[in-house]
């Protein structure tokens, strides 16, 4: 089984923390498609007939296409490769485009699941990340997917959000909690508005939710004005509060937190990243997307006007790069600690004999002295406490060429 994710690159307005390849420029969407359409036929080969249990559609924002849109680029996935019944189909969306004339025309294609970019329920933070949603957009798109029949739905939330008027110097302000029937000490009032978004969350019976530390990243909106002082820093003290509240929120509120940033009701994963966190093939259609086929990585052009000349002519614009057995064995190490399932240490001597497991344990050793790492059977899994630096762990674990 194989999963195909496909990047479309538009949306409506540039949220300042984003580095995603995309473009406010919609006037190109249609000979977008077209170029799409062209792309999936040639690259119908590449999964070697794998069959496709997973589809899904990000950016950018795709709930920019219209439902006919939709269709034809599902339409033609169906003509070239072979989809099985049931197929999880998510679609990422974003609050204000979620109307009920868009969710009733996209209930009329084959997708199942929307995976909705909330972010907060607090409207100054929608400001500061700028949004184009406010938080009544958020919660109203939600209810109305809801009552549209579209029950797996997964939220995507953002922690780290400093205030916009509150510097570091508050930092020792402290108080207390009780929000979600927890109780935990706080250093400033972001801290509660978060575990108000994760209340929220509860009360509306999300399945399932994604949450991502907020990251500056260069050469972003976000990144110019907190070097020009225009807008407060992220504060990692605070974001590590808030990644224990959630791991706190999930554990009392029946959520498995059974990957560093994702959360379900028992069971309800993520069909399509989990395929990726367990090394299943995938392809990858549009600007920028990425494809994997267990051997090697190629990745599109980062470029939409590049991207439809080159389909216009029937040939594909991509970089690849094979993979050495290091760079196999790292990125197994790279998804699996990320998740519940952890590293099979079986499975690691079967792909890449007993010299690396013997190297792996080796490097491990701190971090089980430390208690940041933990053995189940032969599994490695990460503790709470390595779950707090997780990307440290795992570049301890790489091997180089």
């Amino acid at each position: 089984m194989a999963g195909i994710y496909i990047h479309i690159p538009f949306c409506r307005q540039a949220c300042h923390y984003c580095n995603f390849h995309f473009t406010v420029n919609q006037n190109g969407k249609e000979a977008f498609v077209d170029a799409l359409l062209k792309e999936i036929t040639l690259q119908k080969n590449y999964l070697e007939g794998e069959k496709i249990e997973t589809v899904y559609f990000g950016g950018g924002t795709p709930s920019l296409l219209s439902g006919d849109e939709v269709k034809r680029i599902l339409d033609a996935l169906h003509r070239q490769f072979v989809i099985v019944p049931g197929a999880e189909v998510t679609l990422e969306a974003n609050p204000d485009d979620l109307e009920k004339k868009k969710i009733s025309e996209l209930k009329t294609t084959a997708v199942n699941r929307f995976s909705i970019g909330v972010q907060s329920f607090q409207d100054d933070d929608l400001k500061y990340l700028h949004r184009a949603h406010n938080a009544q957009q958020a919660d109203y798109s939600i209810k109305l997917a809801q009552d549209a029949g579209f029950e797996n739905i997964t939220i995507d939330l953002i922690y780290g959000i400093p205030e916009i008027d509150v510097r570091r110097e508050t930092l020792d302000k402290r108080y207390e909690t009780r929000d979600s029937g927890l109780v935990t000490r706080d250093s400033r009032p972001t801290t509660k508005k978060f575990l108000q978004n994760l209340q929220k969350l509860s009360e509306l019976g999300i399945p399932h939710f994604s949450a991502y530390c907020l990251t500056v990243e260069p050469k972003t909106a976000l990144d110019k004005f907190i070097r020009e002082k225009k807008m407060p820093d992220v504060n990692d003290a605070q974001a590590a509060q808030q990644f224990e509240q959630l791991m706190d929120f999930a554990e009392a509120n029946n959520y498995e937190h059974y990957e560093i940033s994702n959360f379900c009701k028992p069971g309800i994963y993520s069909k399509h990243n989990t395929s990726y966190w367990t090394g299943k093939k995938y392809l990858g259609l549009g600007p920028s997307a990425h494809s994997f086929d267990s051997v090697s990585r190629q990745w599109n052009i980062s470029n939409n006007t590049l991207y439809v000349q080159s389909l216009s002519t029937g040939e594909l614009n991509f970089e690849k790069e094979t993979l050495t057995e290091n760079n196999r064995f790292n990125e197994y190490i790279m998804t699996a600690l990320r998740t519940k399932w952890g590293v099979d240490k079986n499975l690691l001597k079967e792909k890449f004999g007993e010299e690396h497991v013997e190297q792996f344990e080796k490097n491990a050793e701190p971090f089980f002295e430390n208690q940041s790492l933990q053995a189940e059977s032969e599994k490695i899994i990460l503790t709470r406490k390595g779950k707090l630096i997780a990307d440290k762990i795992i570049s301890e674990l790489f091997e180089t060429d």
